[in-house]
């Protein structure tokens, strides 16, 4: 059997949603999506699209665990490339005091979000 597939999304659980949304929206414009909320509020999920695919970021919040998240060695990450001018996106998000690590000899950098979480930048091309 060939299987064809397609990515869809990719989730993170966040500590305060209204603060992840703003994040990713004023670092990556991003923009939320749609979201599903659980009848008896025990949890929400916000989905955020760049608008120009499919592929959707969703985060979790869950009402039972407003502790911060334990990442420990999970070296999983998001990458985004970004279009136009690659440095002033660095400076931008050096600005936002997000910028976590930078690896001068590949050229790259990652940010990180309100929850810690790591995401790769490269340039568009």
């Amino acid at each position: 059997m060939q299987i064809k597939s397609f990515f869809d999304h990719f989730n993170v659980n966040v500590t305060d949603l209204e603060r992840s949304i703003a994040f990713y929206q004023q670092a990556l414009g991003l923009k939320e999506h749609h979201r599903k909320t659980a009848s008896d509020g025990s949890f929400i999920l916000v989905y955020l699209t760049d608008g120009e695919n499919r592929f959707l970021l969703e985060l979790t919040w869950l009402k039972e665990h407003p502790q911060p998240y334990e990442l420990g060695e999970n070296e999983s990450h998001l990458c985004f490339r970004v279009a136009g001018d690659y440095a002033a996106a660095r400076a931008y998000h050096k600005e936002m005091n997000c910028v976590c690590f930078e690896n001068e000899s590949m050229g790259i950098y990652f940010i990180n979000d309100p929850d810690d979480y790591w995401i790769e930048i490269l340039p568009e091309k």
